[in-house]
This record gives C-alpha cells, sequence and structure tokens, in this order.
C-alpha cells in the first residue's frame, strides 16, 4: 500500500508538472503568435502654398513661407512671436500666392539707423544721417515725398529709393 500512494503522488506531482508546462508554453506561444500589425506613416510634407509677410509688434518681421495646415500661432512663432505688451492691432500679415511676387521689405526712413539707411542705393553715409538730422529737428517724415526736403536729396536720389522706403509703421 506504501508503494501505491507513492506512486500515486508522483503521478499526481508530474501531471500536474506537465500541465504546468503545457499551460505556460500556451501562454508564451499565444503572446508570439499574436503579432500586432504595425502601420508605419510618414507625415506628408507641407506643400509651401506662398509666402506671408509678417510685421508690427513681433519680434523678427519679414516674409516667411506658408504651407498648408499653418495657423497664426505658426506663422507668429516663425516671425519669433510676439514683442512683450504687443498690441494686436499693429500686427501686419499680408499674404503672397504662389504666382505673386514678393516685394522687397521696405526701410521705414522714420525709425531706421543710419547704417540701414546708408544701405539704399545712391544714400551712403553723409545722406544718412542727412535724414536723421532732419527727422531729430523736424519730427518724423509724413510721407516718403518729403524726403526731398532734405539737404543733397534731388528728383533721381528719390526715385532710385521710393519703391524702397516708407513712413508707415
Amino acid at each position: 500500500m506504501k508503494a501505491g500512494r507513492f506512486i500515486n503522488g508522483w503521478t499526481v506531482a508530474a501531471v500536474l508538472l506537465a500541465a504546468i508546462i503545457i499551460a505556460g508554453g500556451a501562454v508564451i506561444w499565444s503572446k508570439q503568435s499574436r503579432s500586432q500589425v504595425i502601420e508605419i506613416s510618414a507625415a506628408p510634407t507641407q506643400e509651401v502654398r506662398g509666402s506671408i509677410y509678417v510685421g508690427g509688434e513681433v519680434n523678427n518681421p519679414g516674409f516667411y513661407p506658408l504651407k498648408d495646415g499653418d495657423g497664426i500661432e505658426d506663422i507668429l512663432r516663425a516671425a519669433g512671436g510676439l514683442t512683450d505688451g504687443a498690441d494686436l492691432s499693429r500686427l501686419e500679415l499680408v499674404v503672397y500666392g504662389l504666382d505673386e511676387e514678393n516685394t522687397p521689405q521696405k526701410v521705414n526712413i522714420n525709425r531706421a539707423e543710419a547704417w540701414l539707411l546708408a544701405a539704399l542705393p545712391g544714400i551712403g553715409e553723409i545722406k544718412a544721417q542727412a535724414i536723421i538730422d532732419h527727422r531729430r529737428q523736424n519730427g518724423p517724415f509724413r510721407d516718403v515725398y518729403e524726403l526731398l526736403k532734405v539737404d543733397g536729396f534731388g528728383d533721381v536720389t528719390f526715385e532710385r529709393i521710393e519703391g524702397l522706403i516708407t513712413v508707415a509703421d
């Protein structure tokens, strides 16, 4: 009788061990065979739809590419964000299509420093300083034609830079 119990105990233990091994193998196999489909998708490249001029109360005014899906936040971020205490009513946004030419940025003769004025064609350091001196003595220019009142300016010089200057903020 003792031998029968011993055999029965070992048999039960062996069967139990075999069941555990089979169940563990089944669990491992089911996890391995359940391969999940992995889908890789790349975001489509944004097509440039034109350009936008951002000016006014931004840190880096200028022309920026305008892409599909761009929002106002993307555009302002590209322009370096808003200035401290920005007045949104002074924000400038001008959108140019693909078939339109980008006009060059104009130099504001009421705010430009001497080095920027001197970079205009036919101006140089002496005329740039004359513009600044006239501005200090008479206040800001109301329109670009007042530049003709500055010493050393004539029609020829004015015509060369007329499309490159502004008095607007």
